[in-house]
This record gives structure tokens, C-alpha cells and sequence, in this order.
């Protein structure tokens, strides 16, 4: 694994930060991609390169922007002179109620969520192809089974769990791509005590998972799973099991 490189997109801190460390501690070289989040990027790149010199980069780009994207493939093929592992992190959510739905929303959510992650895959794609590399998508259970008052999140979510099964299509044999889908694994800074509760009772393992979770998920696919494709694994601790 060492000599192979990933990029994490919205890897600064939350789930994307504990998949950059897990990746990193199996050995993998990463690249951190940022949008805002500054001083928590450069702090994770400083705390893995204390351990290992030399093994993580970090990259700044609004994946909003179309034309930031085949830049932000190519500087982060040049960090280590190659690309094998794509995971399509990043993610925008907030609520929006059907009546207050306009463009801008529409447009925010929809390029962060599903036209980044497939822009990626496909400037990616000759790199991926030449290493027989592999992207990881992090979906989200509510691409299953929509979240209320946020359709728009929840339908770029279930677009994106078709991207990972289209591209698992278009990329074969050499690329395999699959997706990790969490569950309850962090509450939203407003959600009530109240609404976590709620949410518990409906998980059949009867607690709420950790992003360290969802990051070992990742590594799965990354180092153990030669033979999946087209695969959305839900680390849910069974969530969807309920009615």
C-alpha cells in the first residue's frame, strides 16, 4: 500500500478527516482537499506528516466550480507522481423544504453531491485505469430512504448511489468503484437531544456510529475487496432495517 496515493475530497475534519487518517495509517500516501475549512486542513497534513515525512498533501478547490475540478486531479497526481484512489467524500447539507426550493439550491447541491464526484471519476479515469485503481463514493442511507425536508440532499444522494453503479459499469475491468453509505455516525450541530433519541430507538444496534466507522469501511474497499464492484455498503449499525 505504500506506494500508492488517494485523494480525499472534504477531508479537513468529520468523516473525511477519519478516512484520511485511516487510509494514511494502512500505509497509503494522502492528498487532503479542502474548500473552507484552512486551519483544520493544515493541521491534519502537519499531524501525518509528524508520523510519516512526505506522505500528505493538501489541495484547495470549491468542487462547485466545474473548471476547478481536472485542476485539482492533475496537482494531486503531481503531490506523488500518481493517482490510485479516489474517494468522493465532499458533500453539501442542508435542509430545503419543497416551498423554499429555488436554482441556487438546486444548482449548490446537486454540483457538490453528483456532478463533482462524476467530473472526478472522469478526469481521473486515465490515471485510475493505468494503476488499476478505485473510487469509493460516500453515499448516505437517505439515498434510500429520503430524509424529510431535505429532498434535494437526499435525491443527489440517490444519484449518486447510481453514479457509483454506472461507473463501476463504465470503469471495468480495470477501475472498481463502490460506495460507503453511513448512518447515524454525527449529529447536526442543531439536532435536538430530543430528535438523537428518536433516531436511536429506530437503529437495531441501538447506538450511534463514529466516523472512524465509516473509515475503516473505506480501507475495506481500498485494500480488501479486489473482487467487489458497483457495491453500496450501509454502515448503519442496521437503521435501514427499520420500518
Amino acid at each position: 500500500m505504500s506506494h500508492r496515493t488517494a485523494l480525499i475530497t472534504g477531508a479537513a475534519k468529520r468523516v473525511g478527516a477519519a478516512i484520511a487518517r485511516e487510509l494514511h495509517s494502512a500505509g497509503l500516501q494522502v492528498v487532503i482537499h479542502y474548500h473552507h475549512s484552512t486551519a483544520e486542513a493544515n493541521a491534519l497534513v502537519a499531524e501525518l506528516n509528524d508520523k510519516r515525512p512526505a506522505s500528505a498533501w493538501l489541495l484547495q478547490a470549491d468542487l462547485a466550480d466545474s473548471q476547478a475540478l481536472p485542476e485539482l486531479v492533475d496537482a494531486a497526481i503531481d503531490c506523488n507522481g500518481r493517482l490510485d484512489v479516489l474517494v468522493n467524500n465532499a458533500s453539501v447539507f442542508y435542509p430545503t423544504p419543497l416551498e423554499a426550493i429555488d436554482d441556487d439550491n438546486w444548482s449548490n447541491m446537486m454540483n457538490v453531491n453528483l456532478r463533482a464526484p462524476l467530473l472526478l471519476a472522469r478526469h481521473a479515469a486515465a490515471q485510475l485505469r493505468s494503476n488499476r485503481g478505485c473510487i469509493i463514493n460516500l453515499t448516505d442511507i437517505h439515498g434510500e430512504r429520503p430524509l424529510s425536508k431535505h429532498p434535494l440532499y437526499s435525491t443527489s444522494k440517490a444519484g449518486l448511489i447510481m453514479l457509483t453503479k454506472a461507473l463501476a459499469k463504465e470503469m471495468a475491468p480495470e477501475v472498481r468503484v463502490n460506495a460507503v453509505s453511513p448512518g447515524a455516525v454525527l449529529w447536526p450541530e442543531a439536532m435536538t437531544e430530543a430528535n438523537q433519541q428518536e433516531i436511536l430507538s429506530r437503529i437495531a444496534l441501538d447506538e450511534r456510529g463514529s466516523p472512524e466507522d465509516i473509515a475503516r469501511a473505506v480501507l475495506f474497499f481500498v485494500r480488501d475487496a479486489n473482487y467487489v464492484t458497483g457495491q453500496v455498503l450501509s454502515v448503519d449499525g442496521g437503521r435501514l432495517l427499520s420500518q
